[in-house]
């Protein structure tokens, strides 16, 4: 295939029959033209549109989705899946292309059901532990901007990843888009027809199911025990395989593990707030002009700082989004953030987080393995105190966190729950707020307008990652002391986000199949 690339203004991108001239006018080559790659080029101060291009040959389509071979597995060998997020959707997906019948567990409700839980978090300020912003269909990534952008293009196919969120619905510019989202808005729709897909194909998907225990002899899985939440019922599946994809946020299930021995380990993560500034601060700062227009979408941004031997940066950055309250038990305050799909709302915030070191964990070493959880969920409950105990979040201006006062007052903000003024230096450990005190400055000298009275930190950003890895033979896939359970995903510290977490769930699908064809 002939590749091309085209440098054009925002205005010349958006219309196809400019970009088929400018195209003519640049190689004198005519045909249809497809865009392979899109993304924006504002280094310099006129902002441009960069495209990579390839020429369809005639009677080729110009849309072309690689689309999964499904197949009805309803009498097969059954996969336990644990967990509805993308890896365990796509593991089910997987086990239905390798000929296994998923049965898919999870803890939280479908995507209609769980908006009433949403709804009851920001409204009424009450937690279901068990159906919130991180457990339910599609996990958390299905109200959470639904960001599919990845640096794990060798862990496995990213295109056909893509494409099958398109096949299911998704625009198809996903796959052209250096930094493709879906949106919170669409992405409900998406997680349900990929699960009526796997229902349609003879999977199963059991919701307000939790896992209870794992039963196993002579060192193999032999089957879980499962509980349907709703009327509290114990029951047993048989199974000699079982995909532990319960996401970062699962603490249940890290007990579990702890409990019957099962091997984990303490994983550092990061910690830090949520800051949040008017979306046309950031526009104007990194597009280098007061009104983007209509042809540029919400600018965003990643910046990064050094201080003390910490890393402090930027993490899942939302344009014209929301911070959302992603707290998973009651008493705590947790925050992540989201985007509808348009990415229109007034503000733009980011987390903004410092490695948590070992040094940090120390007053918690009894815990042992689980040392770093145990950290993380002290911090979130004293966040929640510092916000009134009440699900509102501790916040501070930006200028007066670097100055370590409090702020007499606050300005708006999307986090819907409410804020409550509280000095951030209160909840986050000494040597986590110095290195986001410094940090702030810093990244006030490479964007104007951030480091500004009107900008506010809302505490606390704590499931940046998992604070356990479950270790796995590298080569098989398994658990180095259980054959047959293959931890996966987020929650067992292999992936981080939408995509590598899809990637890694096919991934311990086809480890699957190598270990029930050899067994």
């Amino acid at each position: 295939m002939n590749i091309f690339e085209l440098v054009v203004l925002p205005e010349e991108a958006a219309d196809e029959q400019k970009i088929q001239n400018l195209f003519f006018k640049k190689y004198n080559l005519g045909g249809q033209l497809r865009v392979v790659k899109r993304s924006i080029d504002a280094r310099s101060r006129q902002v441009r549109i960069r495209l990579v291009l390839s020429l369809v040959a005639e009677g080729d389509q110009q849309n072309v989705t690689t689309k999964r071979k499904w197949q009805n597995v309803a009498h097969s060998q059954p996969v336990v899946i644990i967990g509805c997020g993308p890896a365990g959707l796509f593991a089910a997906i997987r086990c239905i292309e390798l000929g296994f019948k998923p049965i898919i567990i999870e803890r939280g409700k479908n995507v209609r059901d769980r908006r009433r839980d949403l709804a009851a978090i920001n409204k009424q300020h009450v937690v279901n532990p068990n159906s919130n912003y991180c457990f339910g269909e599609g996990g958390a990534g299905t109200y959470s901007d639904g960001k599919l952008y990845t640096r794990s293009t060798k862990r496995g196919d990213v295109i056909a990843t893509l494409h099958t969120f398109i096949e299911h619905g998704a625009a198809a510019d996903i796959a052209v888009d250096a930094h493709p989202h879906i949106g919170t808005n669409k992405l409900p729709g998406i997680i349900t027809a990929v699960r009526d897909q796997v229902i349609a194909c003879g999977g199963e998907v059991l919701f307000e199911t939790c896992l209870k225990d794992i039963f196993s002899s002579l060192g193999a899985v032999t089957g879980v025990e499962l509980q349907q939440l709703n009327n509290s019922t114990l029951f047993t599946l048989p199974t000699k395989a079982v995909i532990l994809a319960t996401g970062h946020s699962a603490r249940d299930i890290f007990y579990l593990l702890h409990h019957r021995k099962i091997a984990i380990e303490g994983k550092p993560f990061a910690l830090g707030v949520r800051a949040e500034h008017h979306q046309s601060v950031i526009d104007a700062s990194q597009y280098h002009c007061a009104d983007r227009g209509t042809y540029l979408p919400p600018a965003s941004y990643s910046l990064t700082h050094q201080h003390n031997g910490r890393g402090v940066y930027s993490f899942c950055m939302c344009p014209g989004g929301i911070i959302a309250p992603a707290a998973t038990a009651p008493g705590e305050v947790v925050v992540n953030g989201w985007s509808p799909s348009k990415r229109n709302n007034p503000f733009a915030n980011s987390g903004i987080v410092v490695s948590v070191l070992e040094e940090d964990v120390q007053a918690f070493k009894k815990y042992g393995e689980l040392r770093y959880l145990e950290y993380q969920k002290a911090i979130e409950q004293t966040a929640f105190v510092a916000g009134g105990s009440n699900l509102k979040a501790p916040a501070q201006r930006i200028t007066d966190f670097v100055d370590a006062k409090n702020s007499a007052s606050l300005p708006s903000c999307s986090y819907l729950p409410g804020v409550h003024a509280a000095n951030l230096h209160h909840v986050l450990p000494t040597p986590i707020a110095s290195a986001l005190a410094d940090a702030f400055i810093h990244f006030g000298k490479k964007i104007k307008g951030y480091y500004s009275n009107d900008a506010v930190l809302v505490g606390v950003e704590s499931r940046t990652s998992s604070p356990i890895r479950i270790p796995r033979d590298k080569n098989t896939g398994m658990h180095v002391q259980l054959q047959g359970l293959f931890p996966c995903g987020e929650g067992a510290g292999y992936a981080g986000g939408i995509i590598s977490a899809a990637l890694d769930g096919e991934f311990c699908a086809e480890k699957c199949r190598d270990y029930l064809m050899d067994s």
